[in-house]
């Protein structure tokens, strides 16, 4: 005998998730860290990096208490998004040559929109869905939730620290790594471990903005071939 579907959740009660609700409160943490950055680093990081752990407890949430939903996927992808784009808006502010970051910003966006995209062209429930992928080191950073741990903090651990470390806006990033680099610290050793993460996850993101833009052309074809 067929189970009997439960009572059909309001619209409130969703925007309500807990999930979602922590959601909201990674939204108001950023506000308030950009809104201090520039008169409370110190503030700022603990704020910024607080709301990027409460992206893994959110994850958490979702499963635990069994409220995955679309809604919250996308507040999550958006938050991580725009804060990440905050940040190195910032950076391009405060070191030279600023393009590098606004390229980043650039790679970063595009790379996260047109998963989402093919995502939904494929009919696929996430975009962390890449088992048919051809490309190992995709499949094993989706594959693997501590290999994407890392490279995601790594990258948001490396802004922090070279937001931290500027102090004018006339700053060069290769003097600033090199010169702290050299030295023997614990910061030292946070940026050097921070940029082999880094590096992958910008790896990571012309490898799907490359595959994502293929599901696209291919879609298209198939459509095409159908008329």
């Amino acid at each position: 005998m067929a189970k009997k579907p439960g009572p059909r959740p309001s619209k409130l009660s969703v925007y309500l998730y807990i999930p979602n609700i922590i959601g909201y409160i990674r939204v108001l943490l950023n506000c308030t860290a950009f809104y201090l950055c520039f008169s409370n680093k110190i503030l700022f990081s603990i704020l910024y990096f607080f709301s990027f752990v409460c992206d893994a407890v959110d994850g958490w949430a979702a499963r635990k208490f069994n409220q995955v939903s679309t809604f919250g996927a996308v507040l999550d992808m958006v938050t991580d998004r725009i804060s990440t784009a905050c940040l190195l808006v910032v950076l391009s502010q405060v070191y030279k040559p600023g393009l590098i970051f606004l390229s980043l910003l650039a790679l970063d966006i595009a790379s996260h929109w047109l998963q989402m995209y093919s995502t939904f062209l494929l009919g696929k429930a996430s975009h962390k869905d890449v088992k048919d992928s051809t490309n190992w080191l995709f499949k094993a950073y989706y594959g693997n939730r501590m290999f994407m741990a890392y490279c995601c903090v790594s990258c948001e651990v490396l802004y922090l620290i070279l937001f931290y470390l500027a102090g004018n806006q006339t700053e060069k990033l290769v003097d600033v790594l090199t010169i702290n680099l050299q030295k023997i610290s614990i910061l030292s050793f946070l940026i050097a471990t921070s940029v082999f993460g880094w590096a992958i996850k910008q790896v990571i993101n012309i490898i799907q903005m490359k595959t994502a833009a293929d599901v696209c052309v291919l879609h298209d074809i198939d459509k095409k071939h159908k008329q």
